[in-house]
């Protein structure tokens, strides 16, 4: 006759101390799981490592190559120079003006792949491979962009300091918004900041290329 040591060896339960054969499944089952985790949390974490490195700049200073109004520039700068910085000091394109210092006023747009940006705000490393176009590039030596020809016109200018950022800002508006009316620009304009508040004439420059631009596109 057997006795209860027997059938809790027979039905694969625990009747004292120790482990018995069940015991030994369910570890070893726990044990590939948490292995299985592990391994792919390690995968996980080396491909992140891996991505993470091609966006990683060395912290000394290196070259980078930067087309600006058409024309390549190579400037050996730190990773945490600003384009602003490289457009006026290095390369002497003083057009951007630095007034805030907040990235509010807008007076250092230019347009990077055709879109206003404010350039105190971008890194100059941030920027290779793109197209930069500044204030200068509104002027070709021989042409003179119709922005600039209306900002005159329409007396929009006073100080001067926030006049380059809002040709810019109104070269990149005038082109995604043809025929635009007078309240939308004044919103679409809203990043940049006149201190003189010659706002009014601003508006009108704008909105008179905007009429013929939409008749060009005609």
């Amino acid at each position: 006759m057997r006795d209860a040591s027997d059938s809790a060896k027979s039905n694969g339960t625990r009747s004292g101390p120790g482990f018995n054969r069940r015991d030994f499944l369910k570890g070893s089952g726990a044990a590939v799981a948490a292995t299985a985790v592990a391994t792919a949390v390690e995968e996980s974490i080396a491909q992140d490592n891996k991505t993470a490195t091609k966006n990683v700049v060395a912290a000394k200073p290196g070259p980078a190559s930067l087309k600006i109004n058409g024309k390549d520039h190579t400037v050996t700068v730190e990773p945490r120079v600003t384009l602003l910085d490289v457009l006026r000091n290095d390369l002497n394109l003083t057009g951007a003006k630095e007034v805030c210092t907040t990235t509010n006023c807008g007076a250092c747009t230019v347009l990077i792949d055709g879109k206003p940006v404010y350039a105190c705000a971008k890194l100059a490393v941030e920027c290779v491979g793109k197209t930069i176009t500044t204030i200068e590039g509104l002027n070709d030596g021989t042409n003179v962009d119709d922005i600039v020809k209306c900002f005159v016109k329409h007396d929009a200018t006073q100080c001067g300091y926030c006049t380059p950022g809002f040709m810019v800002a109104t070269r990149a508006f005038v082109d995604a918004n043809p025929g635009a009316s007078l309240e939308t620009i004044r919103k679409g304009l809203g990043g940049n900041i006149c201190r003189c508040g010659t706002y009014d004439g601003l508006a009108h420059a704008a909105l008179e290329c905007a009429a013929a631009s939409k008749k060009g596109a005609k």
